[in-house]
């Protein structure tokens, strides 16, 4: 294509990549298995090596062809879908592998991001790589990084750790198997469970720092932080979120340890035999030096502990 690039029409809505001339046009690709992330929401995430990749393919295996199809129908792309799903997977495996053994070009994408992030993708490419065939991958959008980057807590390191277990007791215990880990904790969670999952992180982390991201890239994205305690009191009085979530919860507080080391449950329980929790919390920050979230945090342990 030559020339300037047109500005695209002014309407209510936004206009599809084709409306304006800018189809995505097939390139040489080569054969194997592409790995290709797409847009979480807004369909502009979406790199021009994707898009080519994309119009490239033999084929488009998705994870919901009814999702994906609209994103190739966005951007003028025909490319035969064949549906890749947890359900179909142990089927469909091996014909795909033979078609890249005899040399087919397949593109891989989930209904969302970055594929075999909680999708059923895995398997695929660990056969494929055992089989000797080539992978390739497009990287992009990740809900996992897009919350990380988001809600203000250190992303030097982190553990992603998807979906928590449904069940109360099964989650408490996995938390408190991810509580010493020294890193942020990453999570997916669904609207419904939104509430009871920040309430059990609340019970067994602490006070730690947390943030909900709510419908990443999308027209009523949101990011709420705040301590896990107050999340999880605002998500039980608040209506059901909707929408995807991801829970990003701050890392164990080093200082903690430290300070129950240096007196902290002595001169909290001594506190706490007096006064209220509030009133506790602000006598022994106050008096010790240590950050109030770290001596509400520990208060909270205590008043909790049978």
């Amino acid at each position: 294509m030559s020339g300037p690039v047109p500005a695209p029409p002014v309407t209510g809505r936004a206009p599809s990549y084709a409306a304006f001339g800018l189809r995505a046009e097939a390139e040489p690709l080569a054969p194997g298995l592409h790995i290709v992330a797409t847009p979480i929401g807004n369909l502009k995430d979406i790199s021009f090596r994707a898009l080519s990749t994309l119009a490239a393919a033999d084929a488009v295996l998705a994870e919901d062809t009814r999702t994906s199809k609209t994103l190739l129908a966005h951007y003028g792309i025909a490319t035969p879908l064949l549906p890749y799903h947890e359900h179909n997977a142990a089927q469909m495996r091996p014909k795909i592998l033979e078609r890249l053994r005899q040399g087919g070009r397949l593109a891989l994408i989930s209904d969302a991001g970055t594929p075999l992030v909680s999708d059923p993708g895995y398997k695929l490419v660990a056969e494929a790589v055992a089989a000797g065939l080539p992978v390739t991958g497009i990287p992009g959008p990740s809900a996992v990084l897009a919350a990380l980057v988001l809600a203000g807590l250190p992303t030097d390191r982190f553990f992603f750790e998807g979906f928590l277990p449904p069940k109360a007791a099964a989650r408490k215990a996995r938390l408190t198997e991810l509580a010493a880990i020294p890193g942020t904790l990453v999570f997916f969670e669904s609207p419904r469970r939104l509430a009871e999952m920040l309430s059990d992180a609340a019970t067994v982390l602490g006070a730690r720092p947390g943030a909900v991201a709510r419908e990443l890239t999308k027209y009523y994205e949101n990011v709420r932080r705040g301590l896990l305690p107050e999340l999880a009191a605002h998500y039980a009085e608040a209506e059901e979120a909707r929408g995807e979530i991801v829970v990003v919860v701050g890392p164990p507080d080093a200082s903690a340890a430290t300070a129950r080391g240096d007196g902290l449950d002595e001169a909290l329980r001594a506190a706490l035999a007096n006064v209220s929790l509030k009133e506790a919390v602000a006598q022994v920050a106050a008096a010790s030096g240590q950050p109030r979230r770290v001596v509400y945090a520990r208060a909270l342990e205590l008043t909790r502990a049978p």
